[in-house]
């Protein structure tokens, strides 16, 4: 007979080890789970976690926040430098309406261990014992606002590109061809920006604005077709018996490419900075002119600023463009564009050489000075409480308007717009003579209208720095002050609408910053012989 084997039983070290390792899982077990349940309990957040490299460990949440805010008020405060070759200018936060969300960032951080059962909890827990757990906080920020700061940017960007335009002048389309030049990345300046203002544990970086190199876009003669295309309208002024209204309507000239679409093509197949299409201008028979202070009898808004006279060249480019302006009439939707208005600022067309911001610094340019008429036309824009469409403020400050109620206006790049939201046409009438610029828009009033104020609040005042020049034409010692610096400015200014001397509406116009002024000093390094 065959022997019958006796069935295998575990030995003692083999079942020690398994008896060990279960109890050790068991106790492992309800300690955490004690662990949990006392943590429930706690008013703390779990140790080990940070929000934004900010250690918020065994803190409640009011203190999390108050720690978290100290640091970030700081960032929110500071200057963020942008760059490009000469060209610096700063972003602050504040004007993105830049906010970190908080609140979320802390409640995330102290439901760690708290927010499912309690072996997930128990399982939080643990692993941010041993490996810690680093939360983000959520920046939210006016897409808006950092748009316009961009496209602020852009607009004084030295060596921009040049886009092509259009005016009328008689009978001729005149188009200036653009010219190629730099373009932001906008996308890349805008995450760059956001990566500082998040970065809240680090100083800010200098961030040199990324930039390509551009064509202008082609020429679309359909679309400037469509654009200028008008069919002849007369002028009339009548009162509506059934509402005892005014009703003002302006003459329109009627007008057309006086060529074919292939033919202006062709003429704009030639290599030039500059092409004339000539127009078919058909005049109706009654014009707003011919019907004199009927349709134009009230004035809306007046605004005066002074230049000196006994600069002439600035004061030729001054009354040149009040020239173009006076007399502009701007019916009820429409909208008035200075560069369109004006045209380029050349040579040809009589303007001079005089003081313009470019680069940082003051300098002599064709047409400099005319942004004192754009400013003024401006002013008088808002006191006619016209709805402004474009405007952008300088660099610096000027000298003839308050910090928030200038203009700037360069061709091709920068233009004021302004919009008639009026019921009835108005008539801008300008002069410039013995040192005094002036606007005013005349129209006629509306049902209710409003006395209009214009405040200018100055925020903060920026201090400008002092730059030294090697000059081996001066002496050692000596100096010369090349540009007077000053200081730069952030503001704000509202229109205030009122009615029998009520305050109805007080309306925020822009928040601008100016830049300081570098004062420029030129240091001799000529050795002196003795």
């Amino acid at each position: 007979m065959e022997k019958k084997e006796k069935p295998k039983t575990a030995s003692k070290k083999q079942v020690f080890p398994i008896v060990i390792i279960s109890v050790l899982i068991v106790m492992a077990l309800i300690f955490s789970v004690i662990f949990a349940l006392i943590n429930i309990n706690n008013d703390k957040i779990l140790g080990n976690i940070s929000i934004m490299g900010i250690d918020v460990g065994e803190m409640t949440r009011e203190e999390a926040e108050e720690a978290i805010y100290e640091v970030i008020n700081v960032r929110l405060s500071e200057e963020l430098e942008v760059k490009k070759d000469d060209y610096e200018t700063s972003i602050n936060a504040n004007q993105i309406n830049a906010k970190f969300d908080v609140e979320n960032a802390v409640n995330e951080a102290y439901n760690i261990g708290r927010a499912g059962n309690i072996v997930v909890n128990n399982y939080a827990i643990l692993g941010t014992m041993l490996f810690g757990n680093e939360i983000e906080c959520n920046l939210n920020y006016s897409q808006e606002a950092l748009d316009k700061k961009i496209e602020d940017i852009s607009s004084k960007l030295p060596g921009a590109v040049v886009q092509s335009s259009y005016y009328i002048e008689g009978e001729e389309l005149i188009i200036v061809k653009g010219k190629e030049g730099l373009r932001i990345k906008k996308d890349e300046l805008k995450n760059a920006i956001l990566e500082e203002i998040k970065d809240i544990n680090h100083p800010y970086e200098l961030i040199t604005i990324p930039t390509e190199t551009v064509q202008p876009d082609a020429i679309n003669l359909e679309e400037i077709r469509k654009e200028i295309y008008k069919e002849p309208q007369d002028a009339s002024v009548t009162q509506n018996e059934e509402t005892n209204k005014t009703e003002v309507k302006t003459e329109v000239n009627g007008i057309d490419f006086a060529i074919s679409i292939e033919e202006a093509e062709k003429i704009l197949a030639e290599e030039k900075e500059e092409y004339v299409i000539p127009l078919k201008i058909t005049v109706p028979e009654k014009t707003l002119k011919d019907l004199g202070e009927e349709a134009f009898p009230e004035r809306l808004g007046t605004y005066s600023t002074r230049y000196d006279p006994t600069n002439r060249n600035r004061s030729n480019n001054i009354e040149i463009s009040v020239e173009k302006i006076d007399g502009t009439i701007i019916l009820p939707g429409e909208t008035f564009s200075y560069n369109q208005t004006v045209g380029e600022r050349t040579i040809a067309a009589g303007y001079k050489e005089a003081g313009a911001y470019a680069g940082g610094k003051v300098v002599q340019d064709v047409g400099g000075g005319i942004c004192q008429t754009s400013s003024t036309l401006y002013n008088a824009a808002l006191l006619a409480n016209l709805e402004i469409v474009d405007r952008s403020n300088h660099q610096f400050l000027t000298s003839y308007v308050a910090a928030g109620r200038d203009a700037t206006v360069a061709w091709g790049a920068i233009d004021f717009q302004f919009k008639n939201n009026r019921s009835y046409p108005i008539k801008i009438e300008a002069s410039a003579k013995n040192g005094v610029c002036t606007m005013s828009i005349y129209g006629i009033k509306e049902e209710t209208e409003y006395e209009v104020v214009i405040q200018s609040v100055v925020l903060s005042y920026l201090p400008y720095t002092t730059k030294y020049e090697d000059d081996p034409d001066l002496e050692e010692g000596e100096e010369v002050v090349e540009q007077s610096g000053y200081n730069g400015c952030t503001s704000e200014a509202y229109r205030i609408l009122k009615l029998n001397g009520e305050v109805i509406s007080k309306t925020l116009l822009s928040k601008d910053t100016y830049d300081p002024m570098t004062r420029i000093i030129r240091r001799g390094t000529k050795k002196v012989e003795i």
